[in-house]
């Protein structure tokens, strides 16, 4: 009997294409035959046309798989296709017949199936396959992933071990900074186990799965680097550059690992950005370079400017996208979340053993 692990997270980013990939991996070495299956495609690269979700792609290269990726992936939820549920033109039923159709294909000649996921858990509602409806359909355990930065995170777990019932399997948490790891472990933990959830692990974050280097990042936004200067420091998040210089020192000094996105025409602005010490890059959109003097006190400090022909807010969303999608993408990023899993969590659970 095909045994089907569906792992699901409350929000977007949480590193569930590796957590997925990784867990099918230990499971294939643990001698188990492994297929994976993706049932709405949802990191898409472009509105329309054919998917460019890269996560079954990337899974049938890292488990050897030979199914097609209309089989591994039957939905395509893209914006187009919201657009077209919401007006009534996708039948549900017709959908999950088809989620049913295409599992049953990939589970034939599998000791185990790995689902991922779309987007978060409530991903689907529209034409009715969230993530624990795709569950009741393939008969699926659950693994949550979750993340955790304050007390009131676990709101949102008990609202997801609710909706989910019984296909709960458990919890594995993800990127868990080392500020939080204590309360967490000490308290939130035993408080979920008290309610009858089961945390398989507390994961630390780890730099290669947060962030992507300045390098990347230039890569992924077509950026000309205008210093001689390292890339390889890692960018987490971003802080905009479009209050005044003092406003902006004050924030940009209370930042860490931020990329400063401003107005290549914005020489105080990028001063300040230069002063902070959590600045890993200047990301100068609109296309004009940076004065001289800047990209001297730039290349002094070892900060790489990147010059990109984008307005700002359209840098912004590509760059948060970059980051978003940048955590998991690649063998190496999975082969980290395995020595993750293995330092700090129940594996056997997590497979169902």
């Amino acid at each position: 009997m095909t045994h089907t692990t569906l792992v699901t997270s409350i929000d977007e980013s949480t590193g569930k294409t590796a957590i997925t990939l990784a867990l099918a991996q230990l499971a294939r070495e643990g001698g188990e035959s492994v297929s994976y299956m993706k049932p709405k495609g949802t990191r898409l690269q472009s509105n329309v046309g054919k998917t460019m979700d890269d996560d079954p792609m990337l899974a049938r290269e890292l488990l050897g798989l030979d199914a097609e990726m209309h089989e591994m992936e039957p939905i395509v939820y893209s914006p187009t296709f919201v657009e077209q549920a919401i007006r009534g033109r996708e039948d549900p039923e017709e959908l999950r017949d088809t989620v049913a159709e295409r599992f049953d294909s990939i589970a034939a000649d599998a000791d185990h199936v790995f689902v991922e996921g779309g987007g978060s858990l409530t991903t689907g509602g529209i034409v009715d396959l969230t993530d624990d409806q795709i569950a009741d359909i393939i008969d699926a355990r659950v693994v949550l992933v979750a993340t955790y930065e304050r007390p009131s995170d676990a709101d949102d777990i008990i609202a997801a071990a609710d909706r989910l019932g019984d296909r709960l399997d458990g919890v594995v948490f993800n990127l868990v900074a080392d500020a939080n790891f204590d309360a967490l472990e000490t308290d939130v933990v035993p408080f979920l186990e008290g309610r009858g959830i089961t945390v398989y692990g507390v994961l630390p974050r780890d730099r290669d799965l947060a962030g992507v280097t300045v390098g990347e990042l230039a890569e992924e936004l077509a950026a000309d680097v205008v210093t001689d200067v390292p890339t390889d420091g890692y960018v987490e998040r971003f802080s905009v550059g479009a209050m005044g210089a003092d406003e902006a020192l004050r924030h940009f000094r209370r930042t860490k690992d931020a990329a400063v996105i401003t107005g290549g025409d914005r020489a105080d602005i990028h001063t300040a950005a230069l002063e902070a010490p959590g600045v890993r890059c200047l990301i100068l959109t609109g296309g004009h370079r940076p004065s001289g003097s800047v990209v001297g006190k730039a290349a002094d400090k070892g900060v790489p400017i990147l010059l990109v022909q984008t307005d700002t807010l359209t840098t912004v969303d590509r760059a948060e996208e970059v980051v978003r999608s940048g955590r998991t993408r690649d063998a190496e990023t999975v082969a980290t979340m395995r020595s993750l899993l293995a330092d700090h969590a129940d594996v056997d659970g997590l497979l169902g053993h």
